[in-house]
């Protein structure tokens, strides 16, 4: 397995970030709506039960869904759209890497974590960081942060990379 190309590392700004600020090829936009990306979400029969019951009550997509970057992680040459769920709080809780082309448009790629951001890497890797919340703390206080390096590898994203970092 190929070692990633930016690994996590300690910031004293923002906990873990990449080594090297990734600047992602230009991908082209994907032009699927956030309410084409919901119906392609709820027709997914392996959906996980939160995402399907966020959707199912959610009838304006911009309180449950929102466009993050558009990435070509499979390295087709066609791009990819992350997207991230959220409660009404609005508190992100997943994302999903929607693939608009070999037609139909589907899911690829999810995860769940905490209030994640997803950034795209230099080769086409997702940056995922998240945040840590242990029982006892507040929602404005988590624990500590995660960052997490996923790749596209033998036709699956694989975290290739995780560290954790405790907060103050």
């Amino acid at each position: 397995m190929p070692a990633p190309a930016s690994t996590p590392s300690m910031s004293t700004k923002q906990g873990f970030v990449p080594n090297e600020e990734p600047t992602a090829k230009a991908v082209p936009a994907v032009t699927l709506s956030l309410d084409q990306v919901r119906k392609i979400l709820l027709a997914d029969k392996k959906l996980d039960e939160q995402s399907r019951k966020v959707l199912d009550k959610c009838t304006v997509t911009t309180r449950c869904l929102k466009p993050g970057p558009t990435v070509d992680a499979m390295h087709t040459g066609r791009p990819q759209q992350v997207v991230l769920i959220q409660t009404l709080d609005p508190f992100v809780f997943g994302a999903f890497l929607i693939a608009p082309e070999p037609s139909p448009p589907r899911r690829v790629w999810s995860i769940a974590a905490q209030q994640l951001k997803i950034n795209a890497g230099r080769q086409g890797e997702l940056i995922v960081q998240s945040e840590i919340f242990d029982l006892d703390d507040k929602p404005c206080c988590p624990s500590g942060t995660r960052v997490e390096v996923y790749r596209w590898l033998g036709g699956q994203m694989t975290k290739v990379s995780s560290q954790d970092q405790k907060g103050d």
